[in-house]
């Protein structure tokens, strides 16, 4: 229908006498609906709005969450290492009085806070001697050939790889064992 058709529609007489005629009464309950839509209408409405703020109040809060957490992430990490630092420092300062077999106790002191942070923060180290050659947790820094050792193994450590939380941090450089020569 065109809108030309609907205004020759709503101006004909003939089509407001073919409406049924609304009594009082059925005037009085369309009002009441009337009225009850728009309640429901308007609760509808006042739903809305709080929904629209209660998931502005849900994303911000979050991102408040995620700046703190990049702001103190460390903080567990840095506590941790306090008595490390502390033991360190205590070191440094009484180097001067101390002997060989003091200096030694205190490093071995100090390593083991070191180790107890590390077990308490998820660190673990990747030492890998002996084992097959995993180029995902080790860098080979040299291939030496070795008569004893499987060919592809780790033959000895470099520097120590470390994982957190299974995720690797740094892989551990190692010296990786091939064949002698001549041999098949």
């Amino acid at each position: 229908m065109a809108a030309g058709d609907a205004e020759r529609v709503v101006s004909d007489p003939d089509a407001q006498a073919h409406e049924p005629q609304v009594g009082s009464a059925g005037l009085e309950e369309l009002r009441r609906a009337l009225a009850e839509a728009q309640q429901q209408a308007s609760t509808f409405k006042d739903q809305y709005l709080r929904s629209i703020a209660e998931l502005d109040n849900v994303r911000k809060r979050a991102q408040r969450e995620v700046e703190n957490a990049s702001r103190y992430g460390l903080e567990r990490f840095a506590a941790e290492l306090l008595p490390v630092k502390d033991s360190l420092d205590l070191a440094v300062d009484n180097a001067a009085r101390a002997d060989a077999k003091s200096l030694a106790a205190g490093q071995q002191a100090t390593q083991q806070l070191l180790n107890r942070a590390f077990d308490k923060l998820n660190i673990r180290t990747v030492d890998p001697v002996g084992e097959p050659f995993d180029p995902a947790l080790h860098e080979a820094v040299m291939a030496q050939e070795s008569a004893t050792a499987e060919p592809n193994s780790v033959l000895q450590v470099v520097q120590r790889g470390y994982e957190l939380n299974g995720r690797l941090l740094r892989p551990a450089r190692v010296i990786v064992s091939r064949a002698p020569a001549g041999s098949s």
